[in-house]
């Protein structure tokens, strides 16, 4: 076990008295929360002879600061750039380096060294606190280009593949600290019309650098980006990359906020973009409209209960199933997965499969049972249909995992979702408006980032009055149910209307699709009429002209 020895200096932030070290040698900051591999390593003074007054301290650091002024050969950095930057090396009995220390200033005075060692390990004499960029004090006047790398040794590299013209600077803790020493140099910073960012290759560099970009005046910060062989500045030097570096540097791109762009720069992206592929839709009216599926859109489907939403879902299943290659993902949250598939047979069966003693009435004999065995492997055995089996799941994100599943690890390019309402039930949150807004933002995240084509079953509000959508009421955007993001965050509204209390059998059974919205083409309006077959179960469009004289609806 370790035990700690109380009140001693932090040779980081140049506190008195706020490290702890441990009998194990290592030891932590309780101000400036840095962690010490070996402090009694780190410090210029053996721990008994250490004063507790830390400008005692930080004088005697300074003036054990060893070191020569060399060229760095194990950097590929040359004298002059060491010199001019006041970077010391130390030597071993061999000559060969084993320290650098990098000066960090106050005033144009030296506050500390930061000491890399031949392990790669940073240790500090002095203090870090209240120093600026490495570099910083070499072009105090400003000018029109500064770069920021990540490293020092990366700032003198820079410095060279540039020709030592142009002011180079780091920051002191890496890519975890840049945000932070940054900010602390803002000022010194906006004094240069441009600053190109040039941290390390790799994850953290790459989002460190945004992070910084976002600190300065809009338009003043470029992002220098690397080709992947090459991890940093001073790589290219050793490599002799001279002129790929100063290319790179001045082919910086200039940082804009996500999703802004020069539509100058989008001419490879605009000429040589994916073409949409549509799928039409089954009936020719709604084609009219809207001009097909298409992948990448949100469609909502929308209607009062028991109008006949599920049924056209079906049809638009199976539709997609015929008319597309393509995998096809069903989640339905208030059917299980038999169901689903009932239904599905029934379409190609134009008989009613879903309904039980029709389906036992086949399996009765072997000629019906070779039938139903016909039906499913026509629909299900070439494996393109994926079901979310999970009748009355209730946990929203394990159900947006399974709906990512189906995409990602299903490959489905098709993805059905009925119904939303199901999914705002089976959340904890009061406000179902704020909810519904949540939930219509992840399925539009996830429709723009995967390229999906999805179909979203949305109930419609009750409305006040003598007429409701049980009467064949004309719906309108205001109907949707919750909030304004349904509409909002759909590419296209489709909303059933049906008199269900019609006196007439065939009006009763007759649905209006209308286009409620219709980003692409803005075409909207009453679409066609779909007449349900009550033998079959399946539903035909009824030609245009039939209902000329036909009483369009009420609005409210």
């Amino acid at each position: 076990m370790a035990f700690a020895k109380y009140h001693l200096p932090c040779p980081d932030c140049g506190g008195s008295d706020p490290v702890s070290v441990n009998k194990d040698g290592s030891g932590f900051c309780f101000s400036c929360r840095t962690h010490f591999k070996n402090y009694e390593k780190s410090c210029a003074l053996p721990m008994e002879q250490r004063p507790t007054d830390i400008k005692t301290y930080r004088n005697n650091s300074m003036n054990d600061a060893e070191g020569e002024f060399i060229a760095l050969t194990d950097r590929g950095i040359s004298e002059n750039t060491a010199k001019k930057y006041g970077v010391k090396a130390v030597t071993n009995y061999e000559g060969k380096i084993i320290k650098h220390l990098y000066p960090y200033y106050i005033n144009n005075e030296i506050a500390g060294y930061k000491v890399r060692e031949k392990n790669k390990m940073f240790v500090w004499k002095g203090t870090s606190q209240g120093t600026g960029l490495f570099g910083e004090q070499l072009f105090r006047a400003g000018g029109k280009y500064i770069t920021i790398v990540e490293g020092e040794c990366d700032a003198m590299a820079a410095y060279e593949l540039l020709g030592s013209k142009w002011p180079v600077v780091s920051i002191k803790s890496g890519a975890a600290g840049a945000t932070k020493d940054v900010k602390q140099s803002i000022e010194y910073l906006e004094k240069f019309d441009e600053v190109v960012i040039n941290f390390d290759n790799d994850k953290p560099g790459k989002e460190a650098a945004l992070k910084v970009a976002r600190l300065l005046t809009p338009g003043k910060a470029k992002i220098l980006t690397l080709s992947e062989d090459f991890k940093d500045a001073n790589d290219m030097l050793r490599k002799g990359s001279n002129h790929t570096y100063v290319s790179a540097w001045w082919d910086a791109k200039p940082y804009t906020p996500s999703g802004v762009v020069n539509a100058r720069d989008l001419r490879e992206k605009y000429f040589n973009r994916e073409k949409k592929q549509s799928v039409p839709y089954p009936w020719k009216g709604l084609n009219k409209k809207l001009y097909g599926l298409r992948r990448g859109e949100l469609v909502t489907l929308t209607g009062g209960t028991g109008l006949g939403k599920s049924s056209i879902t079906r049809e638009l299943e199976y539709w997609l199933i015929n008319n597309t290659s393509d995998n096809v993902g069903i989640v339905s949250l208030e059917e299980q997965d038999l169901r689903t598939m009932d239904c599905l047979m029934s379409i190609e069966a134009n008989d009613k499969i879903y309904m039980d003693h029709v389906r036992e009435g086949y399996m009765e004999s072997q000629e019906g049972l070779k039938y139903l065995n016909d039906l499913y492997s026509k629909i299900y055995n070439d494996g393109r249909i994926w079901i979310h089996a999970h009748f009355g799941a209730t946990d929203i994100d394990e159900i947006f995992s399974k709906i990512r599943y189906l995409i990602i690890g299903c490959e489905c390019k098709w993805i059905v979702v009925d119904h939303l309402n199901m999914l705002v039930s089976n959340t904890t949150e009061g406000d179902e408006r704020r909810t519904i807004d949540s939930i219509m933002t992840r399925l539009r995240s996830l429709v723009e980032e995967t390229n999906v084509g999805m179909i979203l079953v949305s109930h419609l509000r009750r409305v006040e009055g003598n007429r409701g959508h049980e009467n064949g009421i004309t719906v309108g955007l205001n109907h949707l149910r919750g909030s304004h993001s349904i509409a909002q965050l759909s590419d296209c509204v489709i909303a059933l209307e049906r008199n269900q209390q019609a006196d007439d059998t065939e009006e009763s059974h007759t649905t209006r699709l209308r286009v409620l919205k219709s980003r692409y083409t803005g075409d909207v309006g009453l679409a066609t009429h779909l007449l349900y077959d009550q033998d079959t179960g399946r539903l035909s469009e009824i030609d245009e002209d039939y209902f000329t004289n036909e009483d369009d609806g009420e609005e409210l």
